[in-house]
């Protein structure tokens, strides 16, 4: 309990204390991170295991306190990025190893991983936990120490999900701090960690505002664009097929994720019967009338509404003014033009998808580029076609990083479903001034000393690469200071605690000694 005085002085988000409380929680990281870089790939996959089993029991449990938290998405689709963030996003990488040297047979060059160090990573509402599964194991798979700041609408179900799984990985023998959370994040306190020179780099998703930020860091940074994909339907599609992808992908988690399709791009031959598709598959067709009343409710001076993100077509509509058919799972709203007299053309994290003709593949793909040129340069796109020489001149002509082919862009895109990598930071590279091009993962994390040899040591050459690597392990358990049953408090147990003193009765007394004297010289200055 505070005293009095200590109430009325709170000194808590002063520059000072908000870059005391960055510090400590980085220099914990940082002792865990140097630790957890003497263990061998055993204990590292070990580790990770135990925390992908962990995410993926709770899964379901974290999906819909994230929906009662935040307002957002769908349960059983949140669940359903859960699980993917944890036992099988391990899988994709169970044979990747982060930890041993590796030897290139063609050069002879001998590469030696080394770790980022600590991780300052943002976490979003929209995706919290799943988010939360993908960056927390992607740490672990390469001895790295992690920092999470989750978005404040999704702050209660983060901590509690970073806690959970720092809990289960230090039980698992990771050191103390490996996974830390930031309880009551606001922006000051961010900036304070962004601009640390104890961050080694910054993983970013989220706005777009925050995320140039964390590039505007001085730190590095691996960050995403917003999205905004087109998806073009040829007149050689398998339109059931096609509608049915795109109903799916676009009321998946109501629309929450970035890969979803923006803007929909008909060929005219087979835009009337795509419609229809779409229909059957509980998409609304507006009117032209509608149109108006959603592009009116979803877009105002200051942007999108975002009362609107991750809500029901249904809600939307009745929000807008709209009467729709109860199971409508998304709206789609016929538009003429892309741009800024267009702002149905924008991204929109909702179940709302604007639909545009086009009278010939190559007016097509010219608007598909106008798409990415208005928003979302470098991040995806979709077509649902038959001819390969389309897919291709499609391909190699839009300025985005994915190209999903008669799928859902929705999963597609973030690896779920197509043979991308999974992920759930999606980079936009130079089209989206971003510093990755392809799907964040654990390769991004850890960087390779690369041992080269001139041509008279190739012998030499040969021995490196064969000698054994050896990694010492875990620190070795602290000695007792003589007391039966008493072990002097370990490195780790004292990062733990935040830095301070143990916890003993005179070191507690000190403590009160040192706060009662502070107190004491706060009055003389207050009275002055």
């Amino acid at each position: 309990m505070p005293s009095p005085l200590e109430a009325l002085i709170d000194l808590s988000g002063t520059p000072a204390a908000l870059t005391a409380q960055a510090d400590t929680m980085l220099e914990r990281a940082r002792w865990a991170s140097e630790v957890y870089q003497r263990y061998d790939r055993t204990r590292v996959m070990r580790i990770a295991e135990a925390v992908a089993n962990a995410a993926h029991e709770k899964a379901e449990a974290y999906a819909e306190w994230a929906v009662r938290e935040t307002g957002f998405g769908v349960v059983a689709h949140k669940k359903i990025k859960n699980e993917l963030t944890a036992r099988p996003f391990l899988d994709y990488y169970r044979d990747w190893d982060f930890v041993n040297p590796r030897t290139d047979p063609n050069t002879g060059v001998v590469e030696v991983p080394k770790p980022a160090g600590v991780i300052f990573a943002l976490i979003p509402s929209t995706n919290p936990i799943a988010t939360i599964n993908f960056k927390a194991i992607c740490a672990i798979l390469t001895r790295n120490a992690i920092v999470m700041s989750p978005h404040p609408a999704a702050r209660e179900c983060c901590v509690d999900a970073a806690r959970m799984l720092a809990k289960v990985a230090e039980a698992a023998g990771a050191p103390d701090g490996i996974i830390q959370v930031v309880e009551k994040p606001a922006i000051p306190l961010i900036d304070q960690f962004m601009k640390s020179d104890k961050t080694d780099v910054i993983l970013a998703t989220g706005g777009n505002a925050m995320v140039r930020s964390a590039y505007s860091s001085s730190n590095p940074a691996l960050g995403v664009g917003p999205g905004n994909a087109p998806c073009y339907v040829d007149n050689s599609a398998d339109l059931k097929h096609a509608a049915y992808c795109i109903s799916e992908s676009k009321s998946f988690d109501n629309s929450v994720l970035c890969t979803n399709e923006s803007v929909l791009i008909a060929h005219a031959a087979i835009a009337e019967a795509l419609a229809r598709e779409l229909e059957k598959t509980g998409c609304h067709i507006c009117n032209e009338d509608e149109t108006a009343q959603l592009r009116t409710y979803l877009f105002h001076d200051r942007g999108f509404n975002i009362e609107a993100i991750g809500r029901e077509a249904t809600w939307i509509a009745a929000k807008a003014g709209l009467r729709v058919p109860p199971k409508t799972k998304v709206l789609i709203t016929p538009i003429s033009m892309i741009g800024v007299d267009e702002p149905l053309s924008k991204e929109k994290l909702c179940p709302v998808l604007a639909m545009v003709s086009a009278t010939s593949r190559s007016q097509a793909i010219a608007t598909a580029r106008a798409v990415l040129r208005f928003q979302g340069a470098g991040h995806s796109s979709a077509i649902h076609c038959k001819d390969a020489q389309t897919i291709l001149d499609f391909a190699a002509a839009v300025e985005s990083y994915r190209v999903v082919v008669n799928a859902p862009c929705s999963q597609g895109a973030a690896g779920f479903g197509t043979n991308l990598a999974p992920t759930f930071t999606v980079g936009t590279g130079f089209f989206g001034r971003s510093s990755i091009g392809e799907n964040l993962g654990p390769q991004h994390l850890v960087h390779w000393t690369r041992v080269a040899f001139g041509a008279e040591s190739r012998d030499l050459a040969r021995g490196v690469s064969s000698s054994g690597y050896s990694l010492p392990g875990p620190l070795p358990e602290a000695p007792s200071d003589g007391v039966p049953g008493k072990s002097a408090m370990s490195l780790g147990q004292m990062s733990s605690a935040g830095g301070s003193l143990p916890a003993d009765p005179n070191y507690a007394a000190l403590r009160e000694e040192i706060r009662r004297v502070i107190a004491e010289e706060l009055r003389e200055a207050l009275k002055g």
